[in-house]
Order: structure tokens, then sequence, then C-alpha cells
């Protein structure tokens, strides 16, 4: 197995050194996307104030926290991809400034882009920067406790760990693969197949899903244990994977869901430099009036009104392509008892639908498209609800960045907004949730939620509730732990 230290005192083991390597395709702040980043750039962080060694591999993209950061060469080879031979670099962050040590790996053609998803050779980018982590610990002059792979983007290193001739040397190494988001599985032809270092054949079942390669399903097969982000999310996957669901049924014994946690360092209304006034539990109705009223002021709302915020991707999976139709109906539905605004980019009929609503409404419906980390903050500290009618939502971190800044959750029952939401009219409820995707439930929870604003008794009671629940990583990292220790 992998090193693991066992440092003793008398005899009685009082540390244990275990490390773990984890392998994704984004890392907040170096280059997100999504939720993902988010995970991958705190968890680490945790595991290492809890003793554990974590470090993040993840490709060398051209982003400006590649530009503003010190870096030390630390690796250089040549790796083959099919027939093509290329040299790989690996890179580390030289500080430590993000709590654990950061690895870059580039490969001129294929990494060195600005963005992270979306070019028409991904396949061959993913795979090469997979071929080069492998190919980069196998000269390790120790193992890895764990490999740690989030999303299809390194799902083919358990395989390649395992099959692979030329990393036998790593077979005995346990994996964990984390499911982000099953929807999105890296699907590669056969004619693919030889991308993957040379492999033993007699295992071609454990590539093969649906008549193709699919790196997402080789990693279900081949990794120690699987977990996703939330416990409801994993029961979903044995109903709706996106063609996944029997292999997840007949895996279900290694699948363990572990609700993800949110970094209390960056997202606390009491420190956050990107927000207007900061704000405690006790001054919470003043701290976020005041907020609001930067923000009303800076896109021309009424901060005397309730305010209502949707942040994230413009995409079916988050219902966004409801949201036009919704909030029209919304404002003819409550006139100017509420102001709105939205924050996201995606699908371009989306954005445009969008646009034509705020046009016709632009004193009390906004729109802001493109990604703005600090105006999310801003937001999350303004806005009185924010709404996730999310058709999929793995674990969703939005939900719990709101709460941590008095805002009131209002989601459909699915995945992890399910599983962190109480609605209100239950025993100690603080959120809102609904049903369905719709128009309908939409606008009904918006008058749930215009009711609810009016009684500013319930409504303190409901920040300051929300405020002090515990959605840190403490407890997440023990249940990674756990999974660990296992296998």
């Amino acid at each position: 197995m992998g090193l693991e230290l066992v440092l003793t005192l008398e005899g009685k083991p009082i540390f244990s050194a275990m490390e773990v390597v984890h392998v994704s395709a984004e890392c907040y702040p170096v280059a997100k996307a999504g939720g993902l980043g988010d995970v991958v750039g705190a968890l680490p962080k945790y595991q290492n104030k809890a003793g554990i060694t974590a470090k993040v591999v993840m490709p060398m993209y051209r982003t400006s926290f590649l530009y503003t950061s010190n870096w030390v060469v630390d690796y250089k080879a040549k790796a083959f991809m099919g027939a093509w031979e290329f040299e790989y670099t690996i890179i580390k962050e030289a500080t430590g400034k993000l709590g654990f040590d950061l690895y870059l790996v580039d490969i001129h053609g294929l990494l060195d882009r600005q963005k992270i998803y979306g070019y028409p050779d991904d396949v061959e980018r993913f795979t090469a920067f997979q071929i080069a982590v492998v190919h980069w610990m196998s000269h390790w002059n120790h193992r890895p406790s764990v490999v740690h792979c989030h999303d299809y983007h390194a799902g083919l290193i358990p395989f390649m760990m395992q099959h692979c001739y030329d990393y036998q040397n790593l077979k005995e190494v346990p994996t964990v693969l984390t499911i982000h988001n099953a929807q999105y599985q890296g699907w590669m032809g056969w004619h693919q197949s030889e991308l993957i270092p040379r492999w033993d054949l007699s295992k071609k079942g454990l590539l093969d899903w649906g008549n193709c390669i699919n790196p997402l399903a080789a990693a279900i097969k081949c990794a120690s244990k699987i977990t996703t982000v939330s416990p409801s999310y994993m029961r979903e996957l044995m109903q709706h994977a996106n063609g996944l669901e029997s292999l997840f049924a007949s895996e279900k014994n290694k699948c363990v869901g572990i609700l993800n946690g949110i970094d209390h360092d960056v997202w606390n209304p009491a420190t956050d430099t990107n927000i207007e006034v900061v704000y405690t539990v006790n001054t919470v109705m003043e701290g976020k009036q005041k907020n609001k009223e930067k923000i009303c002021s800076q896109y021309g709302l009424d901060a005397s009104l309730p305010l209502f915020v949707f942040i994230g991707r413009l995409v079916g999976e988050k219902a966004a392509d409801v949201l036009p139709a919704a909030m029209d109906k919304a404002i003819q539905t409550y006139g100017a008892r509420a102001s709105y605004m939205i924050l996201g980019s995606g699908d371009p009929a989306v954005e445009m639908a969008l646009s034509k609503v705020a046009a016709r409404y632009n004193h009390i419906f906004r729109v802001y498209i493109g990604y703005n980390e600090i105006l999310s903050h801003g937001l999350y500290a303004s806005a009185d609800f924010l709404l996730m009618p999310s058709r999929v939502e793995p674990c969703g971190l939005n939900q719990l960045y709101a709460m941590r800044y008095g805002t009131v959750p209002m989601v459909r029952s699915t995945g992890g907004l399910q599983d962190t939401v109480v609605d209100m009219g239950d025993k100690e409820g603080y959120g809102i949730r609904f049903t369905h995707a719709n128009e309908k439930d939409i606008v009904d929870s918006i008058g749930r939620a215009i009711d609810v604003y009016d009684n500013k008794t319930h409504l303190l009671w409901m920040r300051q509730f929300m405020m002090q629940i515990n959605h840190s990583w403490d407890q997440t990292v023990e249940s990674y732990t756990r999974v660990y220790k296992s296998i």
C-alpha cells in the first residue's frame, strides 16, 4: 500500500502521516468553472490542518494566478500518448500560500490555454494530463497513501495505475473517485484507446460502457471507493445518472455520499473584504441592509424591497431556461413588491431572454451576464433570498454561502439542496423548498418569500439561525479520512 509513517510514543501510535494526492481539472483560486473548483481549493487545506499531507495536481492553464505567483520546477520528463512522445513539466507553487502544495502540469500545445474546457481536443488534453500525472508519480521514491481523483477528467487514472504496464509500481496504491457531476463522463471512441499507454487488453471491459470508452464509468469500476458530494445525490444516481444507473447500483457497496463543506475563511461576512459592510450574526439586519443599499444604488434598484438573486451558470441543469418566464410572471403577479437580479452566463438563448425581460422591467429586474467573484460576494451579503431551482444539484455550494451570509435559500428539493435546506413550514425551518423546476413553483415560492420578508421578527430568527449552522470542512474532512482508512 502507500507510504504511511506512524510515529509512536512508548509503543503507542500518536500520529499517522497520510499523504493524499488530489487530481483535478479545477482548483480555486487557480482556475474555477464551478463547485468542483471550490471543493478542490478548500478540502486539501482543511485536510492539512487535520494532519493529512494533502496535495493538488492540476493542468497549467494560462490564468492570472499563474502569472502572479511564485513557482519552482519540480520535475521534467517525457511520456507517450499513443505514438506521440510529449514532454511535460511539473511546477510547484513556492510559498504554500493556498494551505497545501499545489503542482501544475504543463504540456506545450495542449494545456497552455486560458480556458479550462470547451476545446475540440479536450479528450487529448485531459488524457495527456492524466498520463503525465501517473508517469510522474511512478517515478517518486515513495508511494502516496491515496490518489484522490475528481470527476471524469481524472477518471482514467485508477485504470492506468492498475492495468498499464509502465505503471505497475502504483498498482497497490488505493484510489478514491469523487463525483461532483455525473452528467459529464468524458466519452471517447474506441479508436482513441491507442492514446492510453500500453495496457492489458484483457481489461477492455473496465473501460467500456455503451460501446465507447467512458472515463467516469472506468473510474467507478476501478477506484477503491466512490464518493459523491451529498448523500441524496448518491441515492439519485441509482435512478438518474445519464446512463450509468445500473453501474452505480452494482457498485453501491463501495459508494458513500459525503456532504461538501465551505471555506469559512473565504466565506465569512464578518471578515469579507469583497463586501461593502462586514457584519455578524448580531448585526445581520443592519449589515445586510447597508450592503443591499450599495448594490441597489449601483444597479438602479429599490433597497426598500426584498431582493431576490440567482447566481450561477445559465444552463438546463440549473433550470435557467425557466427563469425568463418565471421572472416575467413574478413581476406581473407581485408588481413592485420585490427586486430581482441575475448573475451568470451560459446558454446564449437564456442570456438573451433574460436580457429582454430586464429591458422591460429595468426598474426592478437586472441581469449581469458573466462571471464576477467580487459581485457574487456582494450579492450574497445584500440579497434577502437566493433562488436555486436546479434540476440537478449534486451538492450545491451557493445555498451554503447564502446561509452563511443570512440569505434565505429558495431551492428545489433535489440532491444536496434537499440535504441542507429545511423548509420554513417545518420545525426550525429556515429556507423555502419547492418540488418542481417550473414557473408555477418558482412564482409561488417568491410569494412565500415576500410574506416572510414582511415579518421582520421571523426573518431575523431565520437569518440568525442559518448563520450559526456549521457547514465548515471539519466534519467533511473526518468523513473522507474514514474513507481513506477503510481502503
